[in-house]
């Protein structure tokens, strides 16, 4: 065993070495590299003027800018992990980036009126009103809930037919402590609801028959309504301090049906998980329009540059947050499964990758060559477009190799063969023979990886018009070469040493691989031809590039990591806090 382990070591570090030769010979071609007249800043008058060497106003875009950075990247993603939990400082958290942004939005609204529209019609200034007021709908759906909900225990009790929302368990105390012992809820037997009886000593965070209740329109559909809306308060945050609400916010919600609040529940859920991406699009929209990028027919190459890079930029993240332990409740954290009862079938992490791929492929196939659209096809555009094709291809392949049915047919010439063979062919200690193999459980997937890793090198040679142009390629594409190695290697730990714990198993090599890609997607989006561009005009190296992109790197993973510990940290707070209330 000690001689397999050293020879598996020394195999990997050899694998390691030979990945690393690849970016080795590739520096020595970068230092050989010469300027030439595409690398030449064009002169002042030449160059369109932007919103970046605009002198005016100076400190009211930059504290524009500041102040939706702090916003969007710091206090919007606590707020999200903190309603993720369900914490009850949700509503705190969303009302401070509520009142950071607004303050973002009232000076950019200043400069936009002290200042001439160099970028007539763009896009982010659209972008940013409907992400703010979809931000701000949210919130106001969660006050509304959570307010009205607390507030609702005054309902009058001749109203005998109700329907219920569930409430938490220390708005059910507050609520005990109001009325006489005797007193119970509408519609209830009284089984249970008296203080101190198990039903009130519930594990759960929230309960469901024993919450305060909204009155609804039409009581023939009580009981009906009761079980649709069991556990509606785990979707929302919990507001700990409702007292100062105003009556005016109870009287709304008791407008609104209980089919009507399922429908609100799901909306905000929704937006807890798009709102990060939504307010990434219009952060990258504002760097579009500070810098003047894609203008005309420039919009398609900065689409297919700045798509595709956001595109493996959360794919880093998404391959961190795996590594960290999210979405181990589905197996996608190199672990086992935790079973529940009437547990469904859930796709693999792999099977979601190949599906994006493909779906990618699929959509953009002819994204390139509409920036010539109407004109002679170029060597260049039928490279994309072949991309294009290894994307299709490739995911759908994946897909392919994920599917149990698939891999079940594959299997059956040697099923077929155990079901003809005479029970007898077996002995009882060959009966391990039969059983599937310990990697079967896990997936072992090297397609996407496989994609990612001749991306990578073909755009690491894709011949540009400019040496910069042609370095921050290289460098992008290297990037991603060594994400797709070191997802290879977490393989071959997995396929050597299956995950057998259904606690995140964390392989070193996810965190290399995360790395690459989020450091190679936001290259990759510098990449664009009007942004390098911009990079010649105002004398800004690749390696300027380079360097700063891996610092902000390793500063959005820590960030990120911490994030995902703030959520772990509000749901134990918040189980504790129901311990106490039992």
């Amino acid at each position: 065993m000690k001689v397999r382990g050293t020879w598996f070591f020394r195999a990997l570090t050899s694998s390691a070495v030979l990945g690393l030769i690849p970016a080795v010979i590739a520096h020595g071609d970068d230092m050989n590299m010469e300027k030439g007249e595409a690398d030449m800043p064009l002169p002042e008058s030449e160059y369109p003027p932007t919103y970046f060497a605009l002198p005016d106003h100076r400190a009211v875009i930059y504290g524009h800018i500041g102040l939706m950075v702090l916003a969007w990247v710091f206090m919007l993603p606590t707020a999200v992990m903190l309603s993720l939990a369900r914490s009850r400082y949700t509503l705190a958290s969303q009302f401070v980036f509520t009142m950071v942004n607004g303050v973002g939005v009232l000076l950019g609204t200043i400069y936009n009126a002290s200042t001439p529209d160099l970028y007539p019609n763009n896009a982010h200034h659209k972008l940013g009103w409907v992400v703010t007021w979809v931000v701000g709908a949210q919130v106001m759906v969660g006050l509304l809930a959570r307010v009205s909900g607390v507030l609702s225990h005054g309902v009058d009790r001749s109203h005998e037919r109700q329907s219920f929302i569930p409430m938490s368990t220390e708005a059910m105390a507050e609520h005990e402590s109001q009325y006489q012992p005797g007193y119970r809820l509408s519609n209830d037997s009284g089984q249970g609801t008296e203080p101190h009886t198990e039903s009130l000593r519930s594990p759960s965070l929230s309960s469901g028959a024993d919450s305060p209740t909204f009155p609804t329109r039409d009581g023939r559909k009580e009981y009906q309504e009761d079980t649709e809306n069991e556990d509606l308060e785990a979707h929302l945050p919990v507001l700990s301090r409702p007292r100062a609400a105003r009556s005016a916010i109870q009287k709304l919600a008791k407008l609104v049906s209980s089919r009507f609040w399922k429908f609100f529940t799901f909306g905000y859920d929704f937006v807890d998980r798009t709102i990060l991406i939504l307010g990434f699009v219009t952060l990258c929209t504002g760097i579009i329009t500070f810098g003047r990028f894609f203008e005309g027919r420039g919009i398609f190459s900065g689409l297919a540059h700045w798509v595709k890079g956001g595109i493996f930029f959360w794919l880093g993240i998404f391959t961190l947050g795996r590594w960290a332990g999210s979405f181990g409740e589905l197996g996608w954290a190199w672990n086992v499964r935790p079973k529940r009862p009437g547990q469904k079938w859930r796709p693999s992490a792999e099977f979601v990758e190949s599906a994006l791929i493909f779906t990618y492929g699929a959509t953009n196939i002819f994204l390139e060559h509409l920036g010539n659209w109407g004109g002679e096809w170029s060597a260049q555009d039928l490279e994309h477009v072949s991309i294009t094709v290894l994307f299709i291809g490739g995911g759908l392949f994946g897909m392919l190799v994920e599917s149990v049915r698939i891999r079940d047919l594959l299997n059956v010439t040697v099923t077929k063969a155990v079901q003809d063979a005479p029970d007898q062919a077996y002995r009882d200690e060959e009966r391990n023979e039969l059983r599937e193999p310990e990697t079967y459980p896990f997936s072992m997937n090297p397609i996407p990886a496989l994609v990612i890793l001749l991306l990578g090198i073909m755009m690491s040679s894709h011949t540009q018009e400019s040496m910069i142009s042609s370095m921050v390629h290289k460098q992008w594409g290297q990037l991603l070469t060594g994400a797709s190695f070191t997802r290879g290697l977490s393989y071959v730990l997995t396929y050597l040493k299956p995950p057998k714990s259904i606690y995140p198993s964390r392989p070193p090599t996810e965190i290399l691989t995360s790395f690459g890609l989020i450091s190679g997607g936001i290259i990759f989006m510098a990449s664009a031809s009007d942004t390098v561009s911009g990079m010649i005009h105002y004398e800004l190296d690749a390696m300027f590039m380079y360097t700063v992109t891996m610092g902000l790197a390793g500063l959005l993973m820590a960030w990120i990591v911490m994030m995902v510990a703030l959520k772990g940290w509000a749901v134990r707070r918040e189980s504790g806090r129901a311990g106490l209330v039992r």
